[in-house]
């Protein structure tokens, strides 16, 4: 079937994106799924730093790739032998399947699939292959998903079942920000009551973290971030305080758990500083390759602390997926309140400007008005 989809064309071209145009919007034939796989007609895709750093360069992907990883939609074909969703089913995908056989699969979440990584980095479906075409040439997947796009194949392990009661923006967003934030904070961070958390970095990934320890209610939550707005959206949602990094630094303000989510080297050493004798940094950001902190080995054994590096939230999706859409439906998570705005497929090169200038929590694309069933 012919879909249309947002192709990343070249790496690391200059901003702004918007003049560059680096994605373009492209007519791409879409194979069928095959065994083990789903064909979803996408409502809605969120844009995440995932998706920015493959377009300047910082996470090297082969391309064209299609673009998007955080992405809600309707089952509306299985492939053989997928016999536990039907069609009409709302589906989340996630970045990170899980083959459930390797060593990383049976960490419960702490390490990444092995297979899965693989198959993220080649740019196919965990199961191997691409279903992506465009003018005779394969185009890649992004992170198995391949979501800025009126309809995707995912294999089965990529796509969590949620209810009919959450809309789609706000399923798109369990996907990665609030399954990499709010995994950061219940399955690395795992806090205690009295226990304060600090989250530095209030993009998508961060205000998750913090909605989540907020709904958590076990100590004061606190956020960090160079941008006024986003203070003022964090004291709106919960958290106790809301200070820039100079200011949480003069003021000495610090905590046993503290959530690094801005994915670059002075938000990481402030996450370090702020976080107190005997406690946790943890740090989901995912900085370019070549970034380098500086920290003091002294003061980590002195002082009896943890650094932990928690991908995706230390996430496993099929179970963590379900128990945020319970958290919305209780009224305890209100993940509408991340999404900055509501864009349309066309608007993916200015989406990208406004997440690399900060100025974004989450840009999700609705796709209702434009992806008719097959």
């Amino acid at each position: 079937m012919d879909i249309t989809g947002a192709v990343l064309e070249e790496t690391g071209r200059r901003r702004p994106y918007a003049r560059t145009r680096p994605i373009s919007m492209s007519t791409l034939t879409l194979d069928p799924p095959g065994p083990g796989e789903l064909l979803v007609r996408i409502e809605a895709a969120g844009v995440c730093h995932s998706d920015l750093s493959v377009v300047d360069g910082n996470r090297v992907r082969p391309v064209p790739m299609l673009l998007g990883h955080e992405a809600a939609g309707r089952v509306v074909e299985l492939g053989t032998g997928v016999d536990d969703l039907r069609i009409g089913d709302r589906v989340v995908m996630t970045f990170l399947p899980r083959c459930g056989a390797c060593a990383g699969c049976a960490t419960d979440g702490q390490m990444p699939c092995v297979r899965g990584t693989a198959s993220n980095n080649a740019g196919s479906l965990l199961g191997g292959g691409r279903r992506l075409h465009r003018d005779g040439e394969v185009v890649h997947h992004h992170l198995g998903v391949s979501g800025f796009a009126t309809h995707a194949v995912v294999d089965r392990r990529s796509a969590v079942p949620v209810g009919d009661d959450v809309p789609p923006d706000v399923a798109a967003v369990l996907g990665c920000a609030v399954l990499t934030g709010g995994g950061a904070v219940i399955n690395a961070g795992r806090p205690e009551d009295g226990e304060a958390v600090i989250v530095v970095g209030l993009g998508g990934v961060g205000m998750a973290a913090l909605i989540t320890a907020v709904s958590l209610g076990r100590g004061e939550v606190i956020g960090v971030d160079g941008v006024p707005e986003k203070l003022d959206r964090a004291r709106s949602l919960g958290a106790s305080a809301a200070y820039t990094p100079q200011e949480v630094i003069e003021r000495g303000v610090v905590a046993p758990i503290v959530i690094e989510a801005a994915g670059n080297v002075r938000a990481f050493e402030t996450a370090v500083a702020v976080t107190a004798p005997g406690g946790r940094t943890i740090t989901v950001g995912l900085p370019s390759p070549d970034a380098r902190a500086q920290i003091s080995p002294l003061t980590l054994v002195a002082e009896a602390r943890t650094v932990i590096g928690s991908y995706l939230g230390s996430a496993v999706p099929a179970r963590d997926i379900p128990t945020y859409a319970q958290l919305w439906r209780d009224g305890k998570l209100p993940v509408e309140a991340l999404i900055s705005s509501r864009i349309e497929l066309s608007d993916i090169n200015t989406a990208m400007d406004e997440l690399a200038a900060g100025n974004a929590i989450r840009q999700v694309i609705m796709f209702d008005a434009e992806s008719p069933a097959p």
